[in-house]
């Protein structure tokens, strides 16, 4: 889950000279890292060869 103290810490290592738009950047990328780990937690993820096969798939 993402917490007031993640967005904090986050964002104390952007530089002092920040747009919006580097936060906003930040705040998603946080998100959807903690969308991956949650993924993973869950189950919610493809073998190494599931992917190889699905690449070969689309690669032809």
């Amino acid at each position: 889950m993402l917490t007031k103290e993640k967005i904090k810490k986050s964002i104390d290592t952007l530089p002092d000279n920040l747009t919006i738009d580097q936060v906003i950047d930040r705040m998603i990328m946080l998100d959807k890292i903690e969308q991956g780990l949650k993924d993973v937690e869950d189950g919610n993820v493809y073998t190494t060869e599931e992917v190889k096969d699905k690449l070969n798939k689309w690669l032809k």
